[in-house]
This record gives C-alpha cells, structure tokens and sequence, in this order.
C-alpha cells in the first residue's frame, strides 16, 4: 500500500517561507546572552536564552556579522559602562533567519545598552529592598568608632595606587601621629570579589580592631558594580566592627557605602577622617591650656584689685605653690591652707573685717583655682614629649629627617639624628640589628 509523503525539503522549506511571513522585518528581542564567542575572522557566535525559575525555557542561536560587531561591541562598551559577555540581559534588534540545515537563527544587527543600564539599576533597587526589609540598611549605624581610632584593618588590592595613597597620607602625616595597619588582600573587582572581601570581612570579625577599611580608587561602573551585590552588602552590614568604604568616585554611590558605618568618596579622604580625629583631640587639649591661662589671668587681676599688703602676700604665697605643681594635690592643698592661715594671722590682727573676707573668700577661691589649674597642668605635662626623653628616651630621625619607628628603614652607613631632652647628636650606622623576622619584613 502506498502513503502519500512530503520530502524533508518541502517541509523545511515550508517552514522557512512562513517563518519570514510571519517576521519579514527586523525586531527587538530581549534575552539573556548564554554564550558569546567571537571568532578570528571577526564574526561573533553567541546564544541567547530565556530562564524562568532558574529553567532555561527558550533558547535559539545568533550571530553578529564581522562588518557590524567591533561598532556594536565599542559602542555597548561606552554607554553600558561594562562589556558584553554571557550572563547579563541584553535587547537586541535581529532578522529571523530559518535554514534548512541549521534551523531557526537571529542575525543581530544593534543592542540596545540603555535597556542593560536600566536592568542593572533594577536590580540594584531590589538589593536594597531586600536589605531594608531583613532590617540592615541602618545595622552598623548602631556600631561608633572610638575617639582615636589607631587600630585599623584594610581590605584592598596591595598594588592598588588608591592603597598607596591612603597610607602615605595617614602614616607620614605632619603631626606624628601613629596608626597600626594590616592589609587583607582581596579581588576589588570581578565575580569574586564580593566572596572575597566578605571573607576577609568574616576573618576581620575576629580580631580586635577599631575599624574595618574597604578601600578602592576610581574604575569604571563595571569595575565598581560588585559593590552593588547583596551577599556583600550582607556580610557589611552585620560586621561586628564598624566598616568605612572608600569605593570610587564622588559620582558613584554603591550598596556597599549604603550599609557601611561611613562612606567616603576617595582614599584620601579616608585618611584625612582618623587625622581628624586626632587634631580634634589636639585642639580640645589647646583649649584647656587656654582656659587655665585664663583662669590666671582673671584671678591675678581680681587679687590686684585687693589691699596691696594683701595682694603681695598672696602673690608671694601663690607663686610658691605654682612651683610646687608637680607634687600630690593633698600635699598642695595642706600647705596653701597652712601658708595662708600664717599669712592672714598677722592680717586678722589689724583688722576683723578684713581677715574674715580674705580667709573665706581668698582661700576659697584660690584653693579652687589653684586645684584646677593642678590638674590641668599635669594633664598637659603627661602627654609633653619632653617629659618622655627626660625619662633617658631619645628620639632617632633617618637621614631624611623623619622620625625613625622601625630599623627596616635604616642601613649601615646611613647618618642618623639623635634627640635628648638636653641636646642632640649626628651619628653614623656601623651595624643593624633586627628582632623583627625575616618573614614579616617579606610580607
């Protein structure tokens, strides 16, 4: 018995004819690019799919001609700030192409990078959603740094020029000030970095710092975009130590800045934040100093204002205990009030009025002042340097007139300075020796 039959040509040619009935013109398609392979002959081979629940749903392969892909590659490049590579979701314009031997193909001929922009903004927007609904946005906000935040961990690339710049900023400051720095190295940009940093970030966590420092220069928005990553975001913002971003430009706002404890727009400016809180502390110690000025120089010009026999004998009794100042403030104490009951005897004699006056309100107020200002003088003497080499320290610059912390940063033959609290002295090096181990001076 015979059938009738069709040749597998005739259907597929069929199926070609009502597939371009069916899109006879160019249209736009939008799908994720699933691979992507440019050829040495300057075609582009790449496949585009769809996803559904994690499921790839559709499928179909593309192509972009030699003639039109360096244009839509540059171009792509330019506006999307990022390149074109599988895993992002582009919109395409294509020609439907139906082969017999080869099947259904799109012959992609512009893409669109406004759409891919605003698909990254999306998902951008719903890291933040989910980051404000779990109750993390404001997490380390609840965290403060100390007043003077001196132990600080870095997560950065060691090579970065933004690294270099923070730290000679913030160790070679003006003042002196002392910093302890340690480097976890991390990837700054790609898909691991955001595992990376917050695995650093999950190390950090342990140990006793004041701060957690993510620093990274300027880049392209491609370069910057995983800072924009949830799991990051996450692993910031339920750090137990506060975390300060330094991550681009003054245009670039990040997840990662969103969460942290502070943001800073460039390495620089992170350092300039912990020297000011240290010259902050400096001014409120200038300030002190300025005040107990001025409580002497309001208390002489009221004792100036009293009988001169009184006022000199005050005079002679007050600048007897501003000598004495380095001793216990009860032995100050004792002694003014002995001093000035000796001294105001002679005073109650001539007259009653007079002595009961000068002992309740002179005494009275001196002792006050006088304690004050006690206290605020061996405050200042505490932290005076001087104090430090009279001890028998001494203060060693290298032959570029910097303070020497370390003998890394010496060698023989090198001239150094030394500083006694009387004097200094030019020395030359004969021999160095180091109690740091070698493997710490390679790291």
């Amino acid at each position: 018995m015979s059938r009738e039959y069709l040749e597998l040509a005739e259907v597929l040619a069929s199926l070609k004819e009502g597939v371009e009935e069916l899109f006879p013109e160019r249209f736009w398609v939008r799908a994720e690019i699933r691979e992507w392979s440019p050829r040495a002959n300057g075609h582009c081979y790449l496949s585009l799919s769809q996803s559904e629940g994690g499921r790839v749903v559709a499928e179909v392969r593309a192509m972009i001609w030699k003639w039109n892909f360096p244009t839509i590659r540059d171009f792509f490049r330019q506006s999307a700030g990022e390149q074109l590579r599988p895993g992002i979701t582009v919109l395409v314009r294509a020609q439907i192409n139906f082969s017999e031997i080869y099947g259904i193909s799109l012959f992609i001929d512009d893409i669109d990078p406004a759409f891919t922009v605003g698909d990254k903004a999306l998902q951008k927007k719903k890291t933040i959603e989910k980051l404000t609904a779990g109750g993390y946005m404001q997490m380390q906000q609840e965290l403060s740094l100390p007043p003077l935040p001196r132990r600080l961990a870095v997560i950065s690339s060691a090579k970065a020029a933004g690294y270099g710049d923070f730290r000679h900023h913030l160790l070679d400051n003006p003042w002196g000030y002392a910093f302890q720095l340690e480097l976890f190295e991390a990837l700054m940009q790609g898909e691991s970095a955001p595992a990376e940093i917050a695995g650093r970030l999950s190390q950090i966590s342990e140990m006793p710092f004041d701060a957690v420092l993510i620093l990274r220069g300027g880049g392209s928005e491609s370069d910057l975009s995983c800072f924009d990553d949830y799991d990051l975001a996450l692993a910031i913002a339920t750090c137990p130590v506060p975390v300060v971003t330094a991550i681009g430009h003054d245009k670039d706002v990040h997840v990662a800045d969103m969460v942290a404890n502070i943001s800073v727009k460039t390495p620089t400016a992170l350092a300039d934040l912990f020297l000011d809180a240290f010259r902050r502390e400096d001014d409120a110690i200038d300030s002190i100093s300025g005040r107990i000025r001025l409580g002497l120089e309001r208390l002489v010009t009221a004792s100036e204002k009293r009988p001169e026999q009184a006022w000199s004998r005050i005079r002679l009794g007050f600048q007897r205990r501003v000598s004495m100042m380095d001793m216990a403030l009860q032995r100050r104490s004792s002694r003014i009030s002995r001093g000035l009951s000796s001294r105001f005897s002679a005073l109650q004699q001539k007259t009653e009025g007079a002595a009961h006056r000068i002992r309740f309100a002179v005494t009275g107020r001196i002792s006050h002042e006088v304690s004050a200002v006690a206290l605020k003088e061996a405050l200042i003497k505490a932290s005076d340097p001087r104090n430090i080499l009279s001890l028998g320290y001494v203060l060693v610059t290298g032959k570029d007139n910097k303070v020497l912390k370390t003998v890394n940063r010496v060698a023989v033959g090198d001239r150094i300075g030394v500083r006694f609290s009387d004097g200094s002295l030019l020395a030359k090096v004969d021999e160095v020796y180091s109690e740091t181990p070698a493997k710490e001076k390679s790291a």
